[in-house]
């Protein structure tokens, strides 16, 4: 299995705490970053070979990366143009290396209790983390399930749909005929489809396989504003205050 992290893009609404390095070296708690802490559970789940997406910064992430000292063979693919595509083609860029694998697949500002990793990485289906519980949001992903299983994921879904965030564990034929879709929006020519999200290459897809993985209540959480910062690193704390 390898991990993929998407690190490509500016992250322009944290302002300031973007200027000068990625939004996921944005510090959430005392000496740890958004990315050191998904590092640390990837290795720690025995996962030894990452590929990150890069856009700007991409210098003072990979000697970032570096500097964790962790038992990692990560692979760095800069998107060209990351500044004019979305995500979808980030991906497009690390095809080569992403084929024929089993994925977890994560975006790169996205916090996570260690008990949601540990679920997904034990999961025998592929899946994608969904909350039942949360409210919907207004602007970020919601999932259509049926049958327990994801049909459509995108911001503009609200019947049948629930709260969801992009973590997934992908088996590689659920993961091949994600990144066929990708590949062949990425080729069609249309610059829309470079631009767009990759789960509307997923949506595409009649019969795919990825089940919603209930993550109810707990912390599971992208940071994309000053607030969403605040707001998360709060909860982390909370929480690692119960535990000790």
């Amino acid at each position: 299995m390898k991990a993929l992290i998407l690190n490509s893009g500016l992250g322009s609404r944290m302002g300031a705490m973007t200027s000068v390095h990625p939004k996921c070296m944005t510090e959430i708690a005392v000496g740890k970053t958004i990315l050191s802490r998904q590092l640390k559970m990837i290795s720690d789940a025995g996962i030894t070979e990452t590929v990150m997406t890069t856009g700007a910064f991409d210098d003072v992430l990979m000697s970032y990366c570096r500097s964790l000292d962790l038992p990692l063979n990560i692979t760095f693919v800069k998107n060209p143009v990351y500044d004019r595509t979305n995500y979808i083609y980030s991906i497009y860029c690390a095809r080569e290396r992403l084929k024929d694998e089993d994925i977890v697949l994560m975006h790169g500002d996205l916090v996570f209790e260690e008990s949601v990793f540990d679920d997904v990485i034990a999961s025998y289906v592929s899946c994608m983390t969904v909350s039942s519980v949360l409210p919907l949001p207004e602007k970020d992903f919601k999932a259509v399930i049926s049958d327990g299983r994801v049909q459509k994921v995108g911001i503009e879904f609200f019947d049948d749909a629930v709260a969801a965030q992009p973590l997934y564990k992908l088996l590689k034929e659920d993961w091949n005929k994600w990144l066929g879709g990708i590949v062949s929006f990425c080729e069609s020519g249309e610059e829309a489809k470079r631009k767009c999200y990759a789960e509307n290459a997923l949506n595409e897809i009649a019969d795919k396989n990825i089940f919603a993985l209930d993550f109810e209540n707990r912390l599971c959480a992208e940071i994309d504003t000053p607030e969403d910062l605040a707001d998360v690193s709060a909860k982390l704390a909370k929480k690692n205050n119960i535990v000790n």
